[in-house]
Parts: C-alpha cells; structure tokens; sequence
C-alpha cells in the first residue's frame, strides 16, 4: 500500500495538533499535557511551547502476549492501573500467573522509568486541572486506556485525548471513556501508526530527558 505521510515527524504533529486544541479554545496554565513515553513525549513538548501549558509524563507499558510480545493482552500505568483484553486472553488461554509474570516485568521498567526521567522532580499534580494525554498516535489503544483511568484515579477537571493520527475505529471508542477525543487524523485505512509519519525513528531516552528537562526550566509565564 503506498500512502503519503501526514507528519514529517513528532514535532510537527504536535504542532499541528496544538492548533487544533487552540481552535477548540484549550490553553492556560490550568492545562496539564501529560504524554506517554517515548514517542508522546515530542509531541507532547511542541503542543506546551504552543498551549503555554506544563509537560509531565504518565507511564504506561504494554503487557504483549508471550511469544507475541507485539500483541497487547492489555496495559499498565502509573498509580498501580491494569487494563486487561479479558475475551483475547480468555481465546489465548493466558493463566493468571503468566499475567502477573508479564505485569511485575513490565512495572520495574516503569520504576525505571521513572526514576531517569524524572531526575529527582516529583510528578506534577492532575487534581483539579485539565489534563491532555498524548502520544504520537492510537492504533488498538490498550496503553491510552490504562492512561486515561490512572489520570482519572487523581480527579482531574477534564480528560482530553489527543493524538496526531488514530484509526477511526479507536478515536470513537475512546468517547467513552474520557471528556474528549482529538484525533488530527483519521485515515483509511489505517494500518499502523508509523505509516502516517515521514520520520518515525525510536525516540531515545534520552531526548525524553532532554525535552522534559527544558520545559521545567522555561516553567508556564
């Protein structure tokens, strides 16, 4: 399938989707932009220099079957949130224990996660403010959920979803779940998230450190 890309990389995407959040009237220093890593956090950077909002992360992980690690039986999150595909483990037959296994694995990469890219600095707090999940994009959307519910869990004012580019299919789904859905993009067909994206390289940990490094120095004016 031969497609044209939509972004040339994360940084535009976040551009363009902050224009779109200004147009719907969301800003301020009440807003909190909280991206997941890795890939959410460039796009997440772009939409704060924009928005003059706050950067922060919110830590999922993807729990992959066994053997098919690229197929999510679900996701965790920060603040102890499992997501669970119970019909998809039920067909797999997927016991409990090799579940928990697949949890306890995932949550020490959050632990260390969060202790590189934090350095030192406590998370920023979610009650009563607006807070806008990003990533780079929402195929299946089994680790935007399990964000969406840690979020939930700390009483912001509002969740808002927003993503550069979703499968239509996702984008809708999520209504339930959150106050609002932004997809800039919605393809079809949609095929994966890294079709619509000129450069879609791994971003690093690195460059998570480096962008949420320097939006705790600019602070909100």
């Amino acid at each position: 399938m031969f497609v044209t890309p939509r972004f040339r990389d994360r940084m535009e995407a976040g551009q363009r989707l902050a224009q779109r959040l200004k147009r719907d009237a969301v800003g301020g220093p009440d807003v909190l932009v909280l991206a997941l890593p890795r890939g959410g956090v460039p796009v997440g950077f772009a939409i704060t220099q924009i928005l003059n909002a706050e950067l922060d992360v919110l830590l999922v992980r993807k729990l992959g079957v066994p053997g098919h690690e690229e197929l999510a039986m679900g996701a965790i999150a920060s603040g102890g949130i499992r997501v669970l595909n119970e019909e998809l483990i039920r067909h797999l037959g997927i016991s409990r224990t090799v579940i928990d296994r697949v949890t306890a694995r995932e949550q020490q990469e959050i632990e260390r996660r969060e202790q590189l890219y934090r350095d030192g600095r406590p998370a920023l707090p979610i009650q009563d403010r607006i807070v806008i999940l990003v990533d780079d994009g929402l195929a299946t959307g089994a680790t935007m959920l399990a964000a969406a519910r840690a979020a939930r869990a700390q009483q912001p004012k509002r969740v808002i979803v927003a993503v550069p580019v979703a499968s239509h299919e996702a984008c809708e789904e999520f209504r339930r779940h959150v106050d609002e859905v932004i997809c800039a993009e919605t393809p079809e067909p949609f095929d994966s998230v890294g079709t619509w994206y000129e450069d879609f390289r791994q971003t690093s940990d690195a460059e998570v450190r480096e962008l949420l490094q320097k939006t705790s120095r600019q602070g909100v004016a």
